[in-house]
């Protein structure tokens, strides 16, 4: 019975680190340009591609390049899903905030609902930070898997 019980748990475990996943990246920019003239997005990807189709192999002879240039990277299909700027013309509006909070909590409860499951996030800020800084973004990536 104990051998039963050990193989189970063993054929279990194997399984369960052996399966595949399918992975999926959508990725948030908020525009934190002064005066609200930034730009905004939720942006999914609507194509599948191949990276090693544009990977080029170096070796210690020289390198074997790709004959894609980097124009043949870009895809056509993708979403775009409005998000307002974290900025009005009077300074930082938290109702922004609170309408991107939304639209990205509508977003992450639609994956959920289909299988998905949100494993990482990973969020950063560009800003030149110079005199007169008026440039900048906050994206966010999250990263789902389903199996």
């Amino acid at each position: 019975m104990k051998k039963i019980m050990l193989c189970s748990f063993l054929f279990t475990t194997i399984g369960t680190f052996s399966q595949a996943f399918q992975y999926k990246i959508v990725t948030s920019i908020e525009s934190i340009v002064p005066g609200g003239v930034g730009r905004s997005r939720i942006i999914e990807n609507g194509a599948e591609v191949d990276y090693t189709q544009f990977t080029t192999i170096r070796t210690k002879d020289g390198k074997d390049k790709t004959d894609k240039d980097r124009s043949d990277v870009k895809i056509d299909d993708l979403k775009e899903s409005t998000l307002v700027n974290f900025y009005s013309l009077v300074g930082i509006n938290f109702q922004n905030i609170a309408s991107n909070d939304a639209m990205i909590t509508s977003m992450l409860n639609k994956y959920s609902k289909d299988g998905w499951d949100l494993f990482s996030i990973v969020s950063g800020v560009e800003s030149d930070a110079g005199k007169g800084d008026g440039d900048g973004i906050f994206i966010t990536r999250y990263y789902f898997r389903k199996k």
